[in-house]
C-alpha cells in the first residue's frame, strides 16, 4: 500500500501546485448545516467525560485508555473529522467514483492501527529520518520504549505464523516483514499526536520514514503537497475504530479507507496524492464517502451496527492506496473478528459526497 504509494510521491514530488489546483480549498467548509459548529452531542459528550491522570505511557487496549479516551477531544468540533455529513449532497460523478473503486466489492477492515497514550513529560528521543525528511516534522520526539507497531498485538496474535512474537521483535522486525509499520503517540494532556511510517527500533535508537506532528486544539493542516503517515497527508489516529467507541454504539468521526487506484489530485483536508492517473472517475485523496442513508443496518451485531451508523453519519475519507473499502479498526483482541459482517456490505451501498455550498 503506502510502499507504492511512496514511491508515486517521490515521482510527482514537482507536480504539488497542479494537485492542490485540483482539489478544494484547504478550509473546512464554512456554510451549510454540517459545518457550522459539527455535531453538538459529539464535544458535550467529551467534556462531561473526566480524563484520568496520564502519568506513564498506556497503551490503547486498555481500560485505562478506554477512560483517557472517552475525554480526549480530537480536534475542534468543526473539523472534517468531526462533521457530519449526512446531510451533504451528493457528488455529480459519484456514480462513476464508485464503479472505480468496485461497486461489487465488500467493505472489509484492516486491524491496524495501534497507539499508546503518553503523559506530557514524556522523554524526548531522537528518531533518524530516514526517507521524507523535507516532509516530516522534527523531533525529538516522545516515543516509549512501549510503542506499538502497526498490527499489534492482535494482527499478530491470531496469526498462527507470527503468534510467538513479542513486541521487541516486532519493534525490530525480526522477521524482515517489512511493510509500512505505522506508529501512532497521542499526548492526550496536551492534545498532540505523532504519527510515523515505517517505524523501526535498532541497536543505534529508533528511526522511519516520516514523522508527522499534529495539533488537536487546531484544524491546521500539513503545507500543501506534503504528506504525512498517510499517503493523502491526513492523520490517522482520527480516522481509527476504537473499542470505546464500539460499546457506546457509534464511532462518531470520519473513518479512513484504502482504494486500489486513485487520481492524481487531492481535496480537503488531504494534501497530498499518490498516483500518476488522471481519470476523473477515480477518488482524489481525501474523497469523501458515506454510507446510503437508506442502507438497512438492523441485521448486524451491536458492534458493527457502531461502524455503520458512523458510516451514514461521519462517512469517511479516502486516505491511501491499498486493497479497496478497507477501513481501519485498532488491533484491540477484545474487539471480535468482524470481517464476516462487513463483507455483506457492498460498494454500491455508498455514495460520493461534497460540502454544502
Amino acid at each position: 500500500m503506502k510502499v507504492l504509494a511512496r514511491a508515486l510521491a517521490s515521482v510527482l514530488a514537482g507536480a504539488v501546485v497542479a494537485a492542490a489546483a485540483a482539489g478544494a480549498p484547504k478550509k473546512p467548509p464554512a456554510k451549510g448545516p454540517a459545518a457550522d459548529g459539527g455535531d453538538p452531542a459529539r464535544p458535550a459528550s467529551i467534556r462531561s467525560a473526566k480524563m484520568p491522570p496520564v502519568t506513564r505511557p498506556i497503551l490503547f487496549d486498555t481500560p485505562q485508555a478506554d477512560a483517557v479516551l472517552a475525554a480526549l477531544e480530537v480536534f475542534p468540533p468543526d473539523n472534517p473529522w468531526n462533521q457530519p455529513v449526512s446531510a451533504w449532497p451528493v457528488h455529480p460523478n459519484s456514480r462513476n467514483i464508485i464503479a472505480s473503486i468496485g461497486a461489487d466489492k465488500p467493505l472489509r477492515y484492516n486491524d491496524d492501527m495501534s497507539f499508546v497514550l503518553v503523559p506530557p513529560d514524556q522523554k524526548r528521543v531522537e528518531v533518524k529520518i530516514v526517507a521524507y525528511p523535507g516532509e516530516s516534522d522534527r523531533g525529538p520526539f516522545p516515543v516509549p520504549d512501549n510503542v506499538p507497531i502497526e498490527g499489534w498485538p492482535s494482527n499478530y496474535r491470531r496469526n498462527p505464523r507470527h503468534k510467538d512474537l513479542t513486541l521487541d521483535d516486532v519493534q525490530r522486525d525480526r522477521r524482515k516483514l517489512g511493510g509500512d509499520r505505522h506508529a501512532i503517540v497521542v499526548d492526550p494532556v496536551g492534545r498532540t499526536l505523532y504519527e510515523f511510517y515505517q517505524l523501526l527500533r535498532t541497536d543505534r535508537g529508533w528511526q522511519a520514514a516520516q514523522a508527522s506532528v499534529f495539533d488537536l486544539k487546531t484544524n491546521r493542516l500539513r503545507p500543501d503537497g506534503w504528506t504525512s503517515a498517510d499517503a493523502a497527508g491526513l492523520p490517522i489516529f482520527p480516522a481509527v475504530v476504537r473499542y470505546d467507541e464500539l460499546k457506546r454504539g457509534l464511532v462518531a468521526h470520519a473513518m479512513r479507507v484504502t482504494v486500489r487506484r486513485t487520481r492524481r489530485a487531492y481535496v480537503s483536508p488531504a494534501t497530498h496524492f499518490a498516483s500518476r492517473l488522471t481519470d476523473r472517475n477515480l477518488p482524489r485523496m481525501g474523497e469523501r464517502i458515506r454510507l446510503r442513508a437508506d442502507y438497512d443496518t438492523s441485521g448486524f451485531s451491536p458492534p458493527v451496527r457502531a461502524i455503520l451508523k458512523g458510516l451514514k453519519k461521519y462517512g469517511m475519507f479516502v486516505a491511501d492506496n491499498g486493497v479497496e473499502w478497507a477501513i481501519s479498526v485498532a488491533p484491540d483482541e477484545r474487539i471480535g473478528v468482524l470481517h464476516e459482517e462487513l463483507r455483506r456490505v457492498k460498494g454500491s451501498a455508498f455514495e460520493v459526497v461534497v460540502p454544502p455550498r
